[in-house]
């Protein structure tokens, strides 16, 4: 008998969210490609009613990182590719969807290392602190699992297409943007630090990386739009103004 005809078939798996992460990414645009290349950016996991118990989390501090799964809920209803385009070869060259970490997949699922922060439990309500997110603001977390150095970590490994981090471009605030921010940091203490993290990375489309056009684009990070412009391989913050609804970027 063929060993696959006895195969167990099921078609469906049940999956309920443990709560939602709050970022200060409103939008898809700029999130960091990787978790931990921006390390002012944190999170807050707020567990649904059904798992606020703190038990679940007892003993959590011991581990310095932490594993997320999640969904990518904003792409699961565009479906999925066999091939995809990612951002590291340029955005012109396919990739099989199982050698990426496009957000593209069967099954919409994630998974990024984080840094524990810490755990907080006021009146009945169970959130989880965390710093070095990538995760777009209201992101169902799946689970959570200490993340294990001696296994999880191989030096060895090899990389692939994505073997060396990116490379990293200077970021400036012009005069306005600098007064901006210094009325902004009073609410968002580490604003500063987040944008010039964010904005270092180069967020903007993989096929306009090599571009240095003076072109200005926009960014939602917390209830703010910061703009800036791209000239001589640098970035130069413009403005920083506070904004209800995200704005996207210019093509």
């Amino acid at each position: 008998m063929n060993r696959d005809e006895t195969l167990p078939v099921q078609d469906h798996i049940n999956l309920r969210p443990l709560g939602v992460i709050r970022t200060p990414y409103q939008q898809k645009f700029a999130i960091p490609r990787q978790p931990n290349l921006v390390d002012a950016a944190s999170g807050e996991i707020v567990f649904h009613t059904e798992f606020s118990d703190p038990n679940m989390l007892r003993g959590i501090e011991q581990f310095s990182h932490l594993w997320l799964l999640f969904q990518f809920h904003q792409t699961v209803e565009k479906g999925w590719s066999p091939m995809v385009r990612p951002p590291r070869l340029g955005g012109n060259k396919k990739q099989g969807v199982l050698a990426t970490r496009s957000t593209f997949r069967p099954n919409a699922i994630g998974m990024s290392v984080v840094q524990y922060d810490r755990v907080e439990h006021k009146n009945g309500r169970l959130s989880l602190h965390v710093k070095g997110v990538d995760l777009l603001d209201g992101t169902p977390i799946i689970d959570i699992k200490p993340y294990v150095p001696w296994a999880d970590s191989i030096p060895e490994a090899i990389g692939g297409f994505s073997a060396e981090r990116p490379t990293l471009m200077p970021v400036y605030f012009e005069n306005q943007s600098a007064k901006q921010l210094a009325h902004w940091q009073a609410n968002y203490p580490m604003l500063s630090v987040l944008i010039e993290q964010v904005l270092a990375q180069d967020p903007r489309p993989a096929y306009k990386a090599e571009q240095d056009s003076d072109e200005e684009y926009g960014m939602s990070l917390f209830d703010l739009n910061i703009r800036w412009r791209v000239s001589a391989k640098a970035n130069y913050v413009v403005s920083i103004t506070h904004n209800h609804e995200p704005q996207a970027h210019k093509d």
